[in-house]
């Protein structure tokens, strides 16, 4: 694993995505996630910006998604509970259920090889599509190192 060439892409894309107003992203996090790997081998926030994450919450998220409970359930990350609204090949969007936001607020969770990239967004389809172009960016380029 290129964890030098890993910190680097998300520093620079999380300068340019996540934070302040106009930014296409609140919150992004970058879980470590090998479903092929040794069951002992626990998954790890990697990288996060915006937001502060418990590890824990973390691991019943990712047992969320491993459990493949997509359509059934929902999750939690902070103190913001999402419903999946759309499945894809390698992501799905959901939806804040408990948002005091008028727009609402969202969620875009992405697997590349070796990571789960959660982003979270304010808004509606506008935002959603930015937020969608983002997280698109930097699992293209976590792609091009096979990641």
């Amino acid at each position: 694993m290129d964890w030098s060439f890993v910190h680097k892409a998300w520093e620079k894309w999380a300068c340019l995505s996540v934070g302040s107003s106009g930014e296409p992203l609140k919150a992004a996090l970058l879980i470590n996630y090998d479903p092929t790997g040794p069951s002992r081998l626990l998954s790890t926030i990697a990288e996060q910006e915006g937001l502060k994450a418990d590890p824990i919450e973390m691991t019943r998220f990712v047992d969320f998604i491993q459990q493949n409970e997509l359509q059934t359930g929902s999750f939690i990350i902070g103190s913001k509970e999402y419903m999946v609204t759309s499945i894809h090949e390698n992501w799905f969007c959901a939806r804040c259920m408990n948002t005091l936001q008028p727009a609402g607020e969202g969620a875009i969770v992405m697997q590349t090889k070796a990571f789960i990239l959660v982003a979270l967004y304010e808004g509606s389809i506008g935002s959603a599509s930015r937020a969608m172009l983002s997280v698109d960016q930097l699992a293209w380029q976590l792609g091009r190192r096979n990641l």
